[in-house]
């Protein structure tokens, strides 16, 4: 269902494949598609300001080709990282439902199993690590959702050999505000290669 306000845009409403690595040591896992970001471009964190925050520390720390994500076309690659999301299309209230993240949990199950060489999961947002630890219930890795408290830089060894990290996530929200800077995104990232044992 489209928003109203986006009614004419022929883009609204489509789903948004992940972009990455398929030998990604790292995941990066967002809340959804932005309205007039991803969801426009077809491509995660990709044309909003979201991306233009990640991106950056991606290309900084290692992982992004190029510090700036335009479109799918812009010659973007990413190595040793994915990037997807719990949510897989643009949320009409902004903020996905229970019963839409629920819709995706077959999306995640299925990408995380895919991924074979998978260490570390960076989650944006609260949203994004409770949806991870969504996937390790219905993995069977852990009993319940107790003992993981979501924190700026919370890091947490899980069976299977994951690491979870979390992350504030770089909405505009968080990032014109000052609660999550260019520096704690880096040491996020910088964190994450030495998780994953990358040089």
């Amino acid at each position: 269902m489209r928003r109203k306000a986006y009614a004419d845009a022929e883009y609204w409403g489509r789903p948004v494949p992940s972009f990455g690595d398929p030998l990604a040591r790292v995941l990066v896992l967002g809340l959804a598609p932005g309205a007039h970001g991803s969801n426009r471009t077809g491509r995660p964190f990709t044309g909003d300001g979201s991306g233009d925050f990640l991106f950056p520390a991606l290309h900084e720390t290692g992982f992004a080709s190029q510090p700036k994500a335009v479109s799918r076309d812009d010659g973007m690659t990413l190595t040793d990282l994915s990037i997807s999301s719990v949510a897989r299309c643009a949320p009409p209230a902004n903020k996905p439902t229970p019963q839409e993240l629920s819709n995706c949990e077959p999306w995640l199950d299925e990408e995380i199993r895919l991924l074979g060489n998978l260490r570390v999961v960076v989650c944006l947002g609260k949203i994004a690590f409770d949806g991870f630890l969504g996937h390790q219930l219905r993995a069977g890795q852990i009993p319940a959702r107790t003992g993981f408290a979501f924190r700026h830089g919370a890091e947490y060894g899980l069976p299977g050999g994951f690491i979870l990290m979390a992350s504030y996530h770089p909405s505009l929200q968080n990032t014109n505000t000052g609660k999550l800077t260019r520096p704690m995104l880096l040491a996020i990232f910088t964190r994450a290669r030495e998780l994953a044992e990358l040089p």
